[in-house]
């Protein structure tokens, strides 16, 4: 049984014994060991990224963008090989792990720019013969905690604007889906990056803990669930950490009467059941709003029904499994929550078999009606393939809705009326808005993150957002005087 190792300084290697196992949930069969990392594996990465951090941190912009311009020629040309590795161990669709290997792709091309996006500002005199001018440098060594559901797009949000700025990088993954990591780190070694400035590092809470304390570490990046999300954000901020902390998220899609109803409910069977629901970004609340409603379940129910559930390995496959038995008892239990609190259940996904892959973890679409804002399966996360129909009277009541829930990751609005439309987006209280688009994630060169108990921490993620997260700004106020003495000013300068 293959054991897949920690990444440090350019080789795989591991000292601790202890392992885990990884499943392919579509089957529910161990199909590899990964290493449960020690301090001494720990120790060893934080002295490979010592060992190199000067060095890197004085390699001119360009040298490293034409490192990075190597890294996404090999990315592009394995492409196949990633998606393969994402979907054999999380179990989406191949279809999809390639676009979420596309969509880190598009950081690491927005990092290739990194010696124009490093520029700083220069003004001549700011005070009689006096210039002053501004840099961004390297914060030190980073690091990056990442999630089960994207292994390969979202440690790529983080780790290629922080090595292009000219940090090294701890990553610790998913230890459910470690191998896409491992193999991304070696690709960039590929690439010409020195040894050490990119380490891969698995293991669970022990290592978390050990990143939040260890003095090395200048930032912390984060995607998962809130409680954890604000634990690490707390914890750091103890250690004077830089920290983006990502949380969970409760995302509305608002449909108005005027709405493209049959684009509505593309829209909802997509965000909302593709992945399996396996996306902090997924639509899991679908607020319909007046003589709408009863139409837009109706047509949801019908194509929910058409949905194929499958495998990866099926080409035809529209979602594949949840990626653990625990995962799918925890979504299974939400369901039966959601019926005892007085919810209607148009679709149950509970009990869903494969001939074939009965060991699999396999929860069919799910749709419920008549969800009200104090029901639990409204107010929690449940990742997964569930979407909950809340009926608005007006566009007022939605709204509220919206801007009253403590998530405020995403949130859509399909409607026809381009004032309705200014108007969401303007007073929608949500870090990412999408107007008749389901999933509103923003592309490399903007910045991803959400409010509320959805980010902790000043910075979203990527695009000028993450070079800012991973600099610190340095601002040089300069002035050569005559050689003769004028002799100390005591006053405030201001001219």
């Amino acid at each position: 049984m293959k054991i897949i190792k920690n990444y440090i300084n350019g080789s795989e290697i591991s000292i601790s014994k202890d392992t885990i196992p990884v499943e392919d949930p579509s089957k529910g069969e161990k199909i590899a060991d990964v290493v449960l990392s020690s301090k001494d594996d720990f120790n060893l990465a934080i002295q490979s990224a010592k060992n190199i951090q000067e060095e890197w941190s004085n390699t001119t912009p360009l040298k490293r963008a034409r490192i990075l311009s190597n890294y996404k020629v090999l990315i592009e040309n394995n492409l196949d090989e990633l998606a393969k590795l994402v979907s054999k161990e999380h179990g989406k669709t191949l279809s999809d792990a390639k676009g979420s290997v596309t969509r880190g792709l598009e950081v690491v091309e927005f990092a290739c720019g990194i010696p124009h996006l490093l520029k700083g500002e220069f003004s001549q005199n700011v005070g009689t013969n006096i210039d002053s001018w501004s840099v961004r440098q390297p914060l030190g060594i980073c690091a990056g905690i990442t999630p089960f559901n994207f292994p390969a797009m979202v440690p790529m949000w983080m780790f290629p604007i922080a090595i292009a700025c000219g940090n090294s990088f701890i990553l610790k993954p998913s230890e459910k889906d470690p191998s896409c990591s491992v193999r991304l780190a070696e690709l960039f070694t590929e690439a010409g990056l020195p040894d050490g400035v990119f380490n891969v590092i698995h293991g669970q809470k022990n290592v978390v803990d050990l990143i939040i304390n260890c003095n090395d570490i200048s930032a912390i990046s984060f995607v998962g669930s809130t409680p954890v999300a604000k634990y690490i954000y707390e914890q750091s901020a103890k250690n004077r950490k830089r920290v983006q902390a990502l949380g969970g998220a409760k995302n509305h899609l608002v449909v108005m009467p005027d709405a493209n109803l049959n684009q509505a409910v593309d829209g909802i069977i997509g965000a909302g059941y593709g992945s399996a629901g396996e996306r902090c970004m997924a639509i899991s609340v679908a607020v319909a709003v007046g003589n709408i409603a009863d139409d837009l379940v109706n047509k949801i129910h019908l194509e929910a029904q058409k949905l194929k559930v499958a495998p990866w390995t099926d080409t035809e496959s529209d979602m594949g499994p949840v990626i653990s038995k625990e995962h799918k008892n925890k979504i299974e239990n939400y369901i039966s929550l959601g019926i005892q609190e007085g919810a209607k259940l148009i679709e149950d996904g509970r009990n869903f078999k494969i001939q074939g892959y009965e060991k699999g973890h396999f929860v069919g679409p799910t749709l419920f009606d008549n969800v009200t804002s104090e029901m639990t399966i409204y107010k929690e996360e449940i990742f997964g393939p569930v979407v909950c129909v809340v009926r608005a009277n007006n566009y007022d009541e939605a709204l509220k809705l919206v801007n009253d829930h403590p998530f405020g990751n995403g949130a859509s609005i399909y409607t026809s009326d381009g004032e309705v439309s200014r108007h969401f987006t303007t007073h929608s209280q949500i870090g990412m808005v999408g107007v008749n688009v389901p999933i509103p994630v923003p592309m490399a060169f903007h910045s991803f993150g959400g409010w509320k108990q959805s980010l902790f921490g000043d910075h979203s993620i990527h695009g000028m957002e993450g070079i800012h997260f991973y600099t610190k700004l340095k601002t040089v106020t300069s002035k050569w005087p005559k050689s003769i003495n004028d002799g100390p000013e005591f006053v405030m300068p201001t001219n």
